[in-house]
């Protein structure tokens, strides 16, 4: 019998589990990178549980490698996967493919107290809240046992809790911040741990990363679709039209794998693996795609273990679930804008083995990422945007956002819309940029379409931009600046466009209702631009031309036709819609 010693992160991630289970039937996250031993921790739980457990996974290897350590312990255990052959449910612990449960849930009448989820970013978000007849496998089943038992948990492990598109897989995060606003497959993030922490203490081999110094690809002309991939027909004829690049690639492939013991292979379609493959020594390398037969697949994951093949070359299918420690250096052929994807990828080659110093990382794609700060949670505004921290001004919490920085590094904009701090049990109310309501004045997520304070449908700002442009006593000024004076002791502000055109607006600060209005619309902005978690009020002409310089502006106002002048009736601030703003090409 094996005998498996925890880490004491491992032992952290069971007693964390532990305790907000017994306070709580919220769904929970545990993150831990590739590598780091989820299986031991998966053991473990189902080791000390006393009813009825399911574990999910998406691929039948994870489904034995589960399964095998947990019987390393002495315990017995059921499986259920198709793939491996065997339905078996009548233990107290049931591992199980998604696949197979999902398709016979009649075999899962008993009652379950939990559902550990392996590789849990799979869980689809946008179906959680959809009829059953129309969810994903995991909502069926989740579904199914929640019908025999109301008060089933559900646990959900992975190294990438994110989505690409969507956002996070969960909504507050343990350490004290709000991921998300809106309703996601699980409540909470009870324990994680950083890839440099574990890389750093030697429980996972360094990567070693470089850039190509030879042929490499340039897909910079190819769209990605929202999940972050690439047309199959688009890519093939890109790399139709460069065969030498690959040729190339795969001679310099094979110079750096000179003193390597297992090199792993990512191409980007079928057709591409194979040309990668026609390049390698017939006698030392295999393919595995989608269509490889199991048997076959089996043979050739159990040749390439055990060293008699050094190059394996895939497509999409040996991103998770698949182990084998002695791979030292991953060639990645295939773009990706999903972090998560290629995170998982180099993970493949992190786990440490006998003789085995670092892992040889080459990306012959441009993908571009920080393996060790991977994600921001929100899709990549643009090619320019990195991760930033942006410090709140009302709790001080610091903030991860895409952002820009100038060639010093010091921050020129960022992308963030609300702080994700947590003030004791609730989300910091600090929005960064925010939509007003006109009815209230209440402060509203940009993509609102109430209003959280009073419930008044807020107006679509392409819908008011549309209308006004549709109206000829309407003027819509593209707005690239603003400036201040004074005029006849009132506050005269005035709205530049790209071309020189303006329009202009007074406001009487001694007049109550005038400055309350004039407040409502630039002070908290004005706050914002300077940096204050001060609340700011504008009493005085004198008082606003101090902060000219801060001054904030709309992207977009909107004025009506009087008899001897124009009239502004409405200013879109922190636009996001299809009409093109102030200096931006499009």
């Amino acid at each position: 019998m094996a005998s498996f010693q925890l880490r004491d992160y491992q032992r952290d991630a069971v007693s964390a589990t532990l305790k907000h289970f017994r306070k709580t039937n919220d769904s929970a996250v545990i993150v831990l990178p590739t590598g780091s031993g989820k299986s031991l921790v998966i053991a473990e739980l189902a080791r000390l549980a006393k009813r009825n457990i399911l574990v999910l996974t998406h691929v039948k290897e994870l489904v034995e490698q589960n399964h095998q350590k947990f019987e390393s312990y002495g315990s017995t255990a059921g499986i259920y996967s198709a793939g491996l052959k065997q339905k078996n449910t009548q233990h107290q612990v049931t591992f199980a493919s998604i696949q197979s449960a999902a398709r016979n849930l009649q075999d899962f009448a008993q009652s379950y107290s939990l559902i550990i989820i392996d590789e849990c970013h799979r869980v689809n978000i946008e179906d959680k809240d959809k009829d059953e007849k129309n969810s994903n496998q995991y909502q069926q089943i989740i579904t199914q046992l929640t019908k025999v038992n109301p008060e089933v948990k559900l646990l959900g492990l992975t190294a990438t809790p994110y989505r690409l598109g969507l956002g996070w897989i969960y909504r507050t995060h343990y350490r004290g911040f709000v991921r998300s606003e809106d309703k996601r497959p699980f409540e909470h993030c009870i324990f994680e741990l950083p890839l440099r922490n574990l890389i750093k203490r030697e429980f996972l081999t360094p990567p070693h990363l470089i850039d190509a110094t030879i042929e490499h690809y340039d897909f910079s002309s190819l769209s990605p679709n929202s999940r972050g991939e690439y047309s199959l027909s688009d890519t093939n004829h890109y790399l139709n039209k460069n065969p030498r690049v690959t040729q190339g690639i795969i001679e310099q492939v094979i110079e750096l794998a000179n003193d390597r013991q297992g090199i792993m292979i990512f191409a980007a379609t079928v057709e591409h693996a194979e040309e990668v493959l026609s390049y390698l020594p017939d006698s030392e390398s295999a393919l595995i795609i989608g269509a490889t037969n199991n048997q076959e697949r089996g043979s050739l994951i159990r040749d390439f273990k055990e060293k008699r093949i050094k190059y394996l070359v895939n497509v999409s299918v040996l991103t998770t679930g698949f182990d084998a420690p002695h791979v030292d250096m991953i060639a990645i052929l295939r773009p990706t804008q999903s972090v998560s994807l290629y995170q998982q990828i180099i993970g493949r080659g992190l786990r440490l083995s006998p003789g085995k110093k670092d892992c040889l990382v080459i990306d012959y794609t441009g993908n571009d990422f920080d393996l060790y700060q991977p994600e921001v949670g929100e899709k990549k505004p643009n090619s320019q945007a990195k991760p930033v921290q942006v410090i709140c001004p009302s709790c001080e919490f610091s903030n991860i956002f895409w952002g820009i920085t100038d060639d010093d590094g010091y921050l020129v904009e960022h992308y963030g819309r609300r702080c994700q701090g947590m003030i004791e049990d609730h989300q910091c109310d600090y929005r960064f940029v925010f939509k007003e309501c006109g009815n209230c004045g209440g402060e509203n997520d940009i993509a609102a379409r109430k209003c959280l304070h009073c419930s008044e449908v807020l107006v679509d700002p392409d819908d008011m931009l549309k209308k006004a442009l549709q109206l000829t006593d309407a003027k819509v000024l593209r707005c690239s600046g603003v400036s201040l004076k004074e005029s006849d002791k009132r506050l005269k502000v005035i709205y530049h466009d790209e071309e020189g055109a303006e329009l202009s607006e007074k406001f009487d600060l001694d007049n109550f209702n005038q400055r309350t209005r004039f407040n409502q619309l630039f002070a908290k902005r004005l706050a914002i631009n300077l940096s204050t978690k001060e609340n700011i009020t504008i009493t005085s002409v004198p008082q606003a031309l101090a902060v000219a310089e801060y001054f904030p502006y709309p992207d977009f106002v909107i004025a009506r036709k009087q008899k001897y002048y124009w009239r502004i009736k409405d200013r879109i601030f922190n636009y996001q819609g299809q009409y093109r703003k102030a200096n931006t090409l499009r």
